[in-house]
């Protein structure tokens, strides 16, 4: 019997978000199996993760476990009620072909899904996407919520930025979803904006990254924005374990706490941080201008954002310097 509240898993545990959930349940009494793709030619530093309050009595980390394989995911599962699949194949820049991107993707989430059937102690998963999956939908609107997908042809005919990596978690949210409902195994999906906030992992999250791109010099990044929905990485964090103790959620639910502008961001960080060089707001206006995406449906099954846009960035750029990125 396990103390606390229980086992669970998380897939991709060294990542951005993976890593904020594993401190978020450590800190509310669960057991946690996080799961991490062995690189061979290097070990893993994972001491990140063992140092997290908790951790020592109730972390334990499973290696080998690869998309490309599901069946390395059963160990991690044994025993665990619930399961967090945050893992994915992440290219951006679009150096492989879509369709390698999505099969991978898609075969390593029902791979998973198929081993949770199996282990029978697995009572729910929660299935991590992004905007990507909503925002090219073809509409023009000043709000997007979790009924519009986005157009997989477009994407493949269009190719904007990323646009493989959008495909592919469009299509794998669906397939999970669409698995969990023929197989009567409850799976919901939350669905991330742009997510800011201060990082435990070692590496820059991109993400942070492109939210800050500005401070980096990088004015010609193809993710500079104009407005983007936004989200503090710990209430990501609490948002998915919201959904795995609500008593009946449902499908999709988007995660956006509010909006961020550029001219916000500018003043936020020009009056926090004057001794970072950015450019003058004129110079700063990005490519992307998206919509706010309504997260009505998670308020109203009683979720409560924690965090602000001031916040967000400060503690960002906080954990950036901390970490020597600025």
């Amino acid at each position: 019997m396990e103390n606390g509240k229980g086992r669970v898993c998380v897939t991709g545990g060294t990542g951005f978000i993976g890593s904020w959930i594993i401190k978020n349940l450590l800190e509310d009494g669960y057991s946690v199996n996080a799961t991490i793709r062995s690189n061979p030619e290097e070990k893993r530093d994972v001491s990140f993760l063992t140092n997290l309050p908790g951790a020592s009595q109730n972390l334990r980390i499973v290696m080998n476990a690869d998309l490309s394989n599901p069946e390395s995911f059963k160990e991690a599962l044994e025993g665990c009620t619930g399961v967090f699949h945050v893992a994915t194949p992440v290219d951006l820049e679009n150096k492989e072909a879509e369709e390698v991107v999505t099969k991978r993707a898609i075969d390593g989430a029902l791979g998973i899904l198929k081993a949770c059937l199996s282990v029978k102690s697995v009572k729910r998963v929660v299935y991590t996407s992004g905007a990507v999956a909503v925002m090219f939908n073809g509409k023009k609107l000043e709000e997007m919520d979790e009924s519009l997908w986005s157009d997989v042809e477009y994407l493949r005919s269009a190719k904007p930025p990323s646009w493989s990596y959008a495909v592919s978690k469009t299509l794998t949210e669906k397939a999970v979803l669409e698995f969990g409902e023929s197989n009567g195994l409850q799976v919901v999906s939350l669905i991330l904006p742009m997510v800011v906030g201060a990082f435990i992992c070692p590496k820059l999250p991109d993400s942070v990254y492109s939210s800050l791109y500005f401070t980096f010099g990088d004015e010609k990044n193809p993710f500079s924005y104009t407005q983007i929905p936004t989200v503090h990485v710990e209430d990501i964090a609490r948002a998915h374990k919201f959904l795995l103790e609500h008593p009946s959620p449902k499908g999709r639910y988007n995660c956006a706490a509010c909006l961020a502008t550029i001219d916000k961001i500018h003043d936020i960080v020009s009056v926090k941080f004057p001794e970072i060089q950015i450019p003058k707001l004129e110079e700063m206006q990005g490519h992307l201008k998206l919509p706010m995406f309504s997260s009505k449906k998670l308020i109203e099954a009683g979720f409560e954002f924690k965090y602000g846009l001031e916040e967000m960035f400060v503690d960002a750029i906080q954990s950036c310097k901390q970490k020597g990125f600025l």
